[in-house]
């Protein structure tokens, strides 16, 4: 799957006349590797050698293109995570203690359901829906 999603990212970022560097492909290669969404410095720390300032200039850049995706946490750090585009579609725990963020699908028949009653709010509200995302809010095993 990594070099479709290289590919994809190679792809956004000409859309946007720009190129897909090699620090821009260590981070995609970082995040997708955690599995998990990031902090810039744990994203720094997985692709060692990047300047912390290349660290946030470029995770603007794929945000920007839609490569990456700001995840606000339930503590003071944002996390950076691949866009559903690139993977599989999910929602997150959020722990309010240590700001741990856990990535979780739910059964296909409970996901079509949200979906459904998102699309139905969206629609009541003129809104039109993109994705859409399941935060739950609480505290980690370790936290309790």
């Amino acid at each position: 799957m990594a070099p479709e999603i290289h590919d994809t990212v190679a792809g956004l970022l000409r859309e946007f006349e720009q190129r897909y560097t090699p620090v821009r492909r260590r981070l995609v290669t970082a995040m997708l590797a955690a599995g998990r969404p990031l902090t810039a410095a744990e994203v720094q720390a997985a692709a060692r050698d990047v300047p912390q300032s290349s660290v946030y200039r470029n995770l603007a850049d794929l945000e920007q293109v839609g490569a990456v995706v700001r995840v606000a946490a339930a503590d003071e750090f944002t996390r950076f995570e691949l866009a559903e585009g690139l993977t599989d579609h999910h929602h997150h725990l959020l722990c309010r203690g240590c700001g741990k963020v856990v990535d979780f699908q739910l059964p296909p028949a409970v996901e079509a359901s949200v979906a459904r009653a998102v699309l139905a709010a969206a629609r009541r509200a003129g809104f039109r829906e993109e994705t859409h995302r399941v935060d739950l809010v609480g505290r980690c095993r370790s936290c309790q």
